[in-house]
């Protein structure tokens, strides 16, 4: 009877634990609130072909759409239950020039940057599918720790002055009970565009997590 009370309680306490460390993870990497001017503007980062690039200078007169992205993840990918975002990012890009706004892909996944997400690879992913923006090397995740980002997808629309105005997933392709089709990003694009309120400004982002090398 003592030993299973010993073992209830030590079961007891290794699941607080668990629990109290993934609750420090998620408060580690809390998402930016919306309006608060984003970090790092002037980080420099290292595009695929070999230039530095940054936040600040690569914005458009509007803004800057900043996607969290990698080679691998089948919310990005596709998968035989979904098409992946990746598929929209070339139209993306087209539809943010055209609203004054510019795209970056980052990648952060920093413990794949010898394997799936080498800069090879990425070089190999973005010739494949003929992306048309810049595609970033994220070194040891230092951007998506300072956003708060969470997954690959992970979308961060910034206006000119490079405050957040919309977090979250590109639309609601992936939630299989929706009713209808809501596209949350070209909605914000859209409305910050012509100078009008954003009515849904935070979404849940939707993906794989970004693989963050352990500190």
């Amino acid at each position: 009877m003592l030993f299973s009370r010993t073992i209830k309680n030590t079961l007891v306490g290794f699941s607080l634990l668990v629990s109290a460390f993934s609750f420090a993870q998620k408060e580690e990497f809390k998402t930016l609130p919306i309006g608060e001017r984003v970090p790092m503007i002037q980080h420099q980062m290292q595009n695929l072909d070999g230039n530095m690039m940054q936040l600040e200078s690569a914005s458009g007169d509007n803004g800057l759409l900043v996607v969290f992205s990698c080679n691998t993840c089948p919310f990005v990918v596709g998968s035989d239950s979904f098409e992946g975002w990746e598929k929209q990012y070339n139209d993306l890009n087209k539809f943010a020039v055209d609203h004054g706004f510019k795209m970056i892909l980052i990648n952060s996944n920093e413990a794949k940057r010898d394997q799936d997400d080498s800069p090879e690879a990425m070089k190999n992913r973005a010739k494949e599918k003929g992306y048309t923006m810049p595609y970033l090397i994220d070194k040891n995740s230092e951007l998506a720790d300072a956003f708060g980002a969470r997954t690959t997808p992970h979308i961060f629309l910034l206006n000119k002055n490079m405050e957040l105005i919309y977090a979250g997933a590109i639309d609601n392709k992936a939630d299989g009970k929706r009713s209808s089709d809501e596209n949350y990003l070209k909605n914000a694009i859209e409305a910050a565009s012509s100078g009008k309120e954003i009515q849904t400004n935070s979404t849940p982002p939707r993906g794989c997590s970004i693989k963050r090398v352990k500190k």
